[in-house]
């Protein structure tokens, strides 16, 4: 499994391009401001030294306020998994990269089907199963949501059914705040302590910032809430260009680096030393009808160019990519999801989600789609990986053993480097054309197809002690029985 290896050689934006695009951060929060409509955020903001007007509720900071409340930030966050020798765990900063599923779908997929429905609690619990089976997707983030759970308890049940069958990293947006609390002391029952889940975050959350320079109250008091209980943050903002961002990118750039930042600068007044993450989710925007577009390049450049801001900030990021305006797994689905994909891990993006099972505008999760993105990402990270050179792999031993006119198949060098140096794939077909008709002559959608119900056919598995979940369904209100059987 290729995991947090090193991006950054890709780089859309120069030093020069870099520099002016956070001049230009600073004098937005300096002239223009944010519209902070939670009480208390403002009040915080203000004591700290902001410029607030309290009948516009807009805040103006210093650069000096700025960079100082951003600099408390940790450089590096550790998303962990459940796994007790940390090969689950996603070592977020610097230019580390993961790939991931992405948050939240109104819509699921089945598996070999071209229609959707709208989506159910029993889809996060399935999906969580497939995710667990598919070695390139490092992460799962809650990627639907359930329409037939009251919204009081979205949070717990989400949550839930996640747990309990996957070990993998989690991370969700959240609802309410009773539900940030729930969640939390759910999470800290599997963990055993509040202690422990502190020191290997199994779970995370995610609180946006409305673009463009708006914090509002809900999602202001969701922030606070994460931030006092030190669980990590995402702060991302999804700036549209021309729509709620300037039509350029590096506009839009400035936009999704004002609006992250300034929840990063809220979670460090809440709680300084908060582990929270600059979010991106920026894209383009079809100016004809002016709906959300997920598959542009464009998508692709703005959060390759985001994931050099954030280490320019020295702060984790959390980038988007791998997502397709496609209505069904085809070759549009396929290029348009790999080359964003590539982009943003080619520039170093560390929790990169959205990357798996996303179709329809970011609508629909799809089943099939979680298995033919493993592919794609497998493929990206050995692109991320690069080149190796070193003196086993330059083979000069080998090559003055074989000499003119031989050959490598049977050499000891080649048995030692074929399996690490190449990517295996998984689900694409590389027989010839008589054996591929032979097996069925199945494309990849129907490939994929099977492999989801392969796994699906597989009596669900609980990943949660039998006493914790009884624990659960005591303590947790509201939250559904049969996940905690």
């Amino acid at each position: 499994m290729r995991r947090g290896l090193s991006g950054g050689l890709y780089k859309p934006l120069n030093k020069e391009g870099i520099q002016k695009i956070h001049e230009t951060v600073l004098k937005v929060f300096a002239e223009v401001g944010i519209q902070v409509n939670h009480k208390q955020a403002f009040e915080m903001f203000k004591k700290a030294g902001a410029d607030a007007d309290s009948d516009s509720k807009i805040v103006k900071f210093s650069p000096d306020m700025v960079m100082e409340l951003v600099q408390k930030a940790p450089s590096s966050v550790n998303l962990c998994g459940r796994e007790p020798d940390g090969s689950l765990d996603c070592d977020i900063g610097g230019t580390r990269v993961y790939l991931g599923t992405g948050g939240t779908a109104l819509n699921v997929q089945d598996p070999g089907s071209n229609d959707s429905r709208p989506s159910e609690l029993k889809d996060i619990m399935n999906m969580a199963r497939v995710v667990s089976n598919l070695e390139n997707i490092h992460f799962y983030m809650l990627n639907v949501f359930p329409h037939d759970v009251d919204y009081a308890n979205i949070d717990v049940n989400r949550f839930g059914a996640a747990l309990n069958h996957t070990k993998k990293h989690i991370m969700g947006g959240v609802y309410t705040v009773e539900g940030v609390r729930n969640v939390i002391r759910m999470a800290e029952m599997i963990a055993g302590s509040r202690e422990k889940l502190r020191a290997r975050p199994f779970i995370s959350m995610v609180a946006c910032v409305i673009s463009p320079f708006k914090l509002d109250e809900d999602y202001g008091k969701l922030a606070m809430e994460v931030a006092k209980n030190g669980i990590p943050l995402v702060v991302p903002a999804e700036p549209l260009c021309g729509a709620t961002s300037p039509v350029t990118l590096a506009g839009t750039l400035v936009v999704e680096c004002v609006d992250t930042l300034c929840g990063v600068m809220l979670a460090q007044l809440t709680n300084p030393g908060t582990p929270v993450i600059f979010g991106c989710v920026a894209s383009s925007t079809d100016l004809r009808d002016m709906k959300y577009l997920s598959g542009a390049v464009e998508m692709g450049l703005i959060n390759a160019a985001a994931s050099q801001m954030a280490q320019f900030y020295k702060l984790p990021i959390y980038a988007t990519a791998g997502m397709s305006d496609a209505k069904v797994n085809d070759a549009q689905t396929g290029y348009e999801s790999a080359i964003t994909s590539l982009l943003v891990a080619l520039a170093g993006g560390n929790f990169i989600h959205d990357a798996a099972g996303f179709l329809e505008f970011c609508m629909t999760a799809s089943f099939d789609k979680l298995v033919i993105d493993n592919e794609i990402i497998g493929m990206v990270m050995r692109a991320v990986e690069g080149v190796r050179v070193d003196e086993s792999t330059l083979a000069f031993d080998a090559i003055k053993k074989v000499g003119p006119g031989g050959h490598f198949v049977s050499s000891r060098h080649t048995r030692r480097h074929m399996r690490g140096e190449q990517y295996m794939p998984q689900l694409s077909d590389r027989e010839n054309r008589d054996t591929w008709k032979a097996m069925g002559a199945k494309d990849t959608r129907t490939r994929a197809k099977e492999k989801v119900l392969q796994i699906l056919k597989q009596a669900p598995k609980s990943l949660i002690s039998e006493n914790v979940r009884h624990r659960i369904k005591e303590e947790i209100p509201g939250i559904r029985a049969f996940l905690m059987e």
